[in-house]
């Protein structure tokens, strides 16, 4: 049996997230699993790095399948991105040996959340960034109070409020926050993250550039481990899996 890893390019936003789902909606993992059948013609299941939510994206994904399959991984990788509609793409698949797993194995992840922080959105990035039309944000408060999160706590304040609350404790390697002309980078790193997490972060963080919270506040909030002291949940549209560190 071969283990087969691959790198891969997705625009989340027409998916219901990676992890395919029953009935009818449509998934990442779904429509690759599909394509691998055809070439295959064995059922496939992909183990992935993180299962990303409906309309978040991803840069490089990291997945792996096994397979009894003799095909070459060059031939592989041409006939998946042959199959594939333009919104997925695959950018590398190679063999690797069977005790690796993409869920487990990683040493580190890193999200990045975009902020569009101008009047007017713009028509070609509407798709992957949040756009944010009030007052320049207070990027060095939001610094600020990012640096707080950094180290191992709970984070049960930034997590979704609906799932249990077991096994909240995270370790944050480092939240980094850059600028780009109007575009605000967050840059989430940690080797895992609770549901939600780094979309409830930078909702939290915008709050903070506007003004609604204090930098300060960061340190209480996730001292009373509670999800409503937190900001909101930022739209999915402007968070992407960058990179999976092994």
């Amino acid at each position: 049996m071969r283990n087969i890893k691959l790198i891969i390019q997705y625009d989340g936003t027409d998916y219901s997230g990676w992890q395919r789902q029953s009935g009818t909606r449509r998934t990442v993992s779904g429509v690759i699993e599909g394509a691998l059948r055809k070439i295959t013609r064995q059922d496939v299941k992909l183990i992935a790095a993180g299962r990303t939510d409906a309309g978040v994206h991803a840069r490089g994904q990291t997945a792996n399948f096994f397979t009894s399959s003799a095909i070459e991984t060059a031939r592989l990788l041409r006939s998946l991105n042959a199959l594939l509609p333009e919104d997925i793409r695959v950018i590398e698949a190679r063999e690797v040996p069977v005790d690796f797993n993409s869920r487990y194995s990683p040493r580190s992840k890193t999200y990045r959340y975009t902020i569009l922080n101008r009047r007017t959105c713009d028509v070609f990035s509407r798709r992957y960034v949040y756009h944010c039309p009030l007052a320049r944000l207070n990027t060095a408060a939001m610094r600020q109070a990012a640096s707080a999160l950094v180290g191992k706590h709970d984070f049960v304040s930034f997590k979704r409020a609906d799932k249990k609350k077991r096994g909240t404790v995270r370790d944050l390697e480092s939240i980094k926050l850059t600028e780009r002309g109007n575009l605000i980078f967050i840059d989430v790193t940690a080797k895992s993250f609770l549901y939600h997490m780094v979309r409830n972060i930078a909702g939290t963080l915008i709050e903070v550039g506007k003004g609604n919270l204090a930098p300060e506040s960061l340190k209480a909030i996730l001292a009373a481990k509670d999800r409503k002291l937190a900001g909101p949940t930022a739209p999915a549209c402007g968070l992407c899996l960058i990179k999976v560190r092994y």
